[in-house]
């Protein structure tokens, strides 16, 4: 079994995208693979969770209103 990695960020934290973020199906309303989320653009983190089967930490991220994506650590960074 796979340790949990631990969280380098926490709730409430501000971030920035380190990569642009494409729709995965997530958002029905947007295309598959449109882009949500410019490299730069800042966000604030809402919730820290785990992926289950990665044990890996997993961040939801509000880039503006109402727009929350699922975040990896390698694709944000402390402002």
């Amino acid at each position: 079994m796979i340790e949990p990695r631990m969280p380098k960020y926490q709730w409430g934290q501000r971030v920035k995208a380190l990569a642009d973020l494409h729709n995965d199906g997530t958002y029905p309303d947007v295309a598959t693979e449109a882009r949500l989320v410019a490299i730069g653009d800042t966000g604030e983190i809402v919730q820290v969770g785990t992926h289950t089967e990665a044990n890996m930490p997993i961040y939801l991220v509000e880039f503006g209103e109402r727009l929350v994506v699922g975040c990896l650590e390698e694709e944000i960074s402390p402002l």
